[in-house]
């Protein structure tokens, strides 16, 4: 699944790139991946339950 992706990390990641998740948007899709390991797994989700989680989150 993330071959040929284009994967982004939050600008307020800081210095510390090792403790980051990594999104990209596959179609009607939010895959997350550990950026420590880029090759590992990674999660999908429904567009809608990314945008229930993040809204969670405010």
């Amino acid at each position: 699944m993330s071959k040929g992706l284009v994967w982004r990390k939050s600008s307020y990641s800081g210095g510390n790139e090792s403790n980051c998740v990594e999104v990209a948007l596959p179609a009607q899709r939010v895959a997350v991946r550990d950026s420590k390991n880029p090759s590992g797994p990674v999660l999908a989700f429904p567009v809608v339950q990314w945008e229930a989680f993040l809204l969670a989150l405010r």
